[in-house]
C-alpha cells in the first residue's frame, strides 16, 4: 500500500524544495497549503459523489517564479449530473481561495513599503489582480507615488495563490471553470468558453506573448466539456448563485499581465 502513494510522497516532497529554494519556508509553507487545499477541495467533493480520484499530483518547477507547475488529480469514468459537476468543480478553487486570502492578508502586514530607489538588490514587478489591489489597499493604505511595496513571502505565496486560481477558474474545457460553467449553461456555455479564449488571445497578442504557452495547452486540451450522464436536472439557485459569484471572483483573481517587464 505504501508503494501506492510513493510517487505523491515524491513529488510533493520535491515541490516543498523546489518551492522553499523559490522564496523561503514561509513561501513554500503557504503555497503548499494553498495548492493542498484547492486539490482536497477536488478530491473530498468527488469521493463524495462516488467518482473515482487520485491523490494530488505535485509538479515541482524550480525553473519558474514559483518553484512549481501547481497539482492536478485523475478522475476516472463520467460524472453522474450537473450538481455533482458544479460541487466537484468549484470545490478546489474555493478551499484555495480561502487560504489565498489568508496568505494575502497576513503576508501584505509584513510587507514593506519603500520608496523604488531603496530597492538594494535586483526585484521583479508583479502585476496585480483587483482583489490582491483591494487587499492591498485595506492592510497597507493608500501606496505614495514613487514608492512600491516589497512583498512578504507569505504575500507572495497570496498573490501565486490568488493567480493560480484565476488560471484554473478560465470557463474553458475541463478546468475547473469549465466544469461549473457546463454545470451552469449546458452546451450553450461553449459560447462563454469562446469568448474567454478569445479575449486571452487578444491579451497575448496585444499585451502579453506569455499567454501563447497557455493558449495552446487549452486548444490542445479542448474547449468543449462532456455532458454528465443527467444533462437535463438543472442546478438548484444557491448553486447558481455561487456560480455566478465564481465568475466573479475569476474576473477579480486574473491577472492580464502578471510580471509587467515582459510586456510588449
Amino acid at each position: 500500500m505504501y508503494r501506492k502513494y510513493l510517487k505523491h510522497i515524491i513529488l510533493y516532497i520535491l515541490t516543498v524544495i523546489s518551492t522553499y529554494y523559490t522564496a523561503g519556508f514561509w513561501y513554500s509553507f503557504f503555497i503548499m497549503a494553498i495548492l493542498t487545499a484547492h486539490e482536497m477541495g477536488h478530491f473530498i467533493a468527488s469521493r463524495k459523489y462516488g467518482v473515482p480520484a487520485t491523490l494530488p499530483l505535485f509538479i515541482p518547477f524550480p525553473f519558474s517564479p514559483f518553484g512549481t507547475l501547481g497539482a492536478i488529480i485523475f478522475m476516472r469514468g463520467r460524472i453522474k449530473d450537473r450538481r455533482s459537476l458544479f460541487d466537484i468543480g468549484a470545490a478546489g478553487p474555493l478551499a484555495g481561495l480561502v487560504l489565498a486570502f489568508i496568505a494575502a492578508i497576513v503576508g501584505l502586514g509584513y510587507s514593506q513599503v519603500i520608496a523604488a530607489e531603496q530597492l538594494s538588490q535586483p526585484a521583479f514587478s508583479l502585476g496585480d489582480s483587483l482583489i490582491f489591489l483591494l487587499l492591498q489597499r485595506l492592510v497597507l493604505g493608500e501606496i505614495p507615488p514613487g514608492h512600491d511595496v516589497l512583498l512578504h513571502p507569505i504575500a507572495y505565496a497570496g498573490w501565486v495563490g490568488l493567480f493560480v486560481t484565476a488560471i484554473n477558474l478560465f470557463p474553458i474545457g475541463q478546468l475547473d471553470g469549465g466544469h461549473i460553467c457546463y454545470s451552469m449553461f449546458g452546451k450553450k456555455g461553449i459560447n462563454l468558453s469562446r469568448i474567454a479564449l478569445g479575449i486571452l488571445i487578444g491579451i497575448c497578442l496585444f499585451y502579453n506573448l506569455a499567454w501563447t504557452v497557455f493558449i495552446i495547452l487549452l486548444l490542445f486540451m479542448g474547449i468543449r466539456h462532456p455532458a454528465p450522464l443527467d444533462d437535463v436536472t438543472p442546478l438548484d439557485g444557491r448553486r447558481k448563485l455561487l456560480g455566478l459569484f465564481t465568475m466573479l471572483l475569476f474576473v477579480m483573481s486574473f491577472t492580464p499581465i502578471p510580471f509587467p517587464e515582459y510586456a510588449m
